[in-house]
């Protein structure tokens, strides 16, 4: 596969990137005894914690996404040996600490969100149990509901039959 060509800002935010994902996720211990660590810890937690956020919902999907993605990847990664397996990232995930990997999260999201000066707006979306209504052909009732925590109010809400995508 040939390497990803960028342009001087997308080289410069692949080095903030870099930088960001080292700064907050480096301290992490690796469970893994030193001859099994074929793949490094950052990598397997980066790509992990990317296809997540991109909708992945299993390890299978996550090496996907690492597989469609290595090319941008590999701009900020260093990714050697390629990407993970499925099983990979299953065995060193399962193996972390989680409290020092929500801790090293957090404090990643919280770094982006001040530099780039956006405030979270927390989304949830409930359906309610029982109120399909087969005899109408009724969808069950859907609401979503979001919250402002810097401004400490709700922001708004929807409701209806169709679930939001």
């Amino acid at each position: 596969m040939a390497a990803l060509v960028l342009t001087p800002q997308q080289q410069q935010q692949a080095l903030i990137l870099r930088k960001s994902v080292l700064k907050h996720f480096q301290h992490l211990q690796d469970p893994r005894v030193e001859r099994t660590q074929h793949h490094s810890l950052l990598g397997i937690v980066t790509i992990a914690i990317l296809a997540i956020l991109s909708g992945a919902d299993g390890f299978v999907a996550i090496e996907t996404y690492g597989k469609a993605k290595l090319g941008w990847l590999e701009t900020f990664l260093d990714l050697p040996y390629g990407i993970p397996s499925h099983d990979t990232f299953g065995r060193v995930l399962g193996r972390l600490e989680p409290q020092e990997l929500e801790t090293s999260f957090l404090s990643w999201v919280s770094s982006i969100t001040e530099k780039l000066g956006v405030s979270l707006i927390h989304i949830d979306g409930k359906r309610v149990k029982g109120s399909y209504d087969r005899e109408s052909q009724l969808k069950a009732l859907h609401s979503v509901s979001a919250w402002s925590s810097e401004h400490g109010r709700f922001a708004g809400s929807a409701k209806g039959r169709e679930q939001v995508q």
